[in-house]
Order: C-alpha cells, then sequence, then structure tokens
C-alpha cells in the first residue's frame, strides 16, 4: 500500500473547513441585510443554501455511516441529532424558497436556517468529530475524504440531491 498520504484528505478536515465556510457565507449574507438588492440576497443565499443541502448529503451517505459502524456507543444518539438537525436545514431552507428574498419572512426563515446550522456545527465539532477520529485511522478518513470531495464534485448545485428530510431513526437502521 503506498503511504503517500500528501494528496489525500481527511474527511473531517474537510468537514471542519465546510462548516468555516458556512459561517463565512452567514456572515457575509447578514452584511447584505440591508442593501435592499433581492438579486444580490439571492446570489448569496442560493449558493449557500445548496452548499448546505450538499454537505448534509454528503455526510448522510459517506461520513455518518461509518461513525455508525465504526464509532463509540454514542454514535447513534450522534446521528440520531445530525439527521435532526440536516432535516431542521432543509426545512428552513425549502421555507425561505417559498419567499421573496429579502422579504421579512425571508429573512425569518434563513434566520432559522443559520440557528439550525450554528446548533449543528457545534454539536458535530464538539461530539461528532472527535469521536469519528478516535475509532477510525488516517487511511480510512482518506479514503472518504476522496469520496466526499467527488460527492461534492458531482453535486456542486445541488443537482440530483432531493432536499427531502429523512426518518433518523429508519436511517439508523438502515446504516447500521
Amino acid at each position: 500500500m503506498d503511504n503517500d498520504n500528501d494528496n489525500e484528505t481527511d474527511i473531517t478536515d474537510l468537514i471542519l473547513d465546510e462548516h468555516g465556510d458556512f459561517r463565512r457565507r452567514f456572515v457575509d449574507l447578514w452584511d447584505l441585510r440591508h442593501c435592499g438588492d433581492t438579486g444580490a440576497l439571492a446570489a448569496a443565499w442560493q449558493p449557500l443554501a445548496n452548499l448546505l443541502e450538499v454537505h448534509a448529503s454528503a455526510e448522510e451517505e459517506i461520513f455518518y455511516p461509518v461513525l455508525l459502524k465504526r464509532g463509540s456507543d454514542e454514535a447513534p444518539e450522534e446521528t440520531n441529532d445530525a439527521v435532526g438537525d440536516h432535516n431542521e436545514l432543509r426545512d428552513a431552507i425549502r421555507a425561505a424558497s417559498g419567499f421573496e428574498s429579502g422579504s421579512d419572512l425571508w429573512w425569518r426563515s434563513v434566520l432559522e436556517c443559520r440557528k439550525a446550522n450554528d446548533e449543528h456545527l457545534a454539536e458535530e465539532e464538539r461530539d461528532v468529530v472527535p469521536d469519528f477520529r478516535e475509532h477510525s485511522d488516517e487511511a480510512l478518513r482518506s479514503r472518504l475524504g476522496a469520496k466526499w470531495v467527488a460527492f461534492h464534485a458531482e453535486h456542486r448545485a445541488a443537482r440530483g440531491i432531493s432536499g427531502e428530510d429523512i426518518d433518523p431513526g429508519k436511517y439508523i437502521v438502515e446504516n447500521s
């Protein structure tokens, strides 16, 4: 086996990098709050909303199934919480899509998305990522990182991703 890991990327680092990107994008969107340019708001929001869905879908397809099999005894609860959080994000994104960019109801939906995202990121960073790192080796994290990158390349604009809620309990049973 080739031990040269220079070109491989750890999935947990990729996840954490995206978390930072989400935080920056929400701040950038908030900076536009009083600009009055609905086109600029939509142009800032839609790529963020798409990336949130791609990220959630990638976690559900690549990351959490492995956590369920290799993680601590807390992995099922962590996964249940995460999939539930993803559903809250999806619900808020769908709600925002039903309102005109910049309207009070749109901002309320975007704020709900941001709050759900902030809570989700904190839980993953505090509980899930450390659990995964403790119960996996660099080679596995690198293989999963390559899948993560490929998934993102394929679904860059959320193409082919439903955005539909997932039943956390059913997900855990199917992926354990």
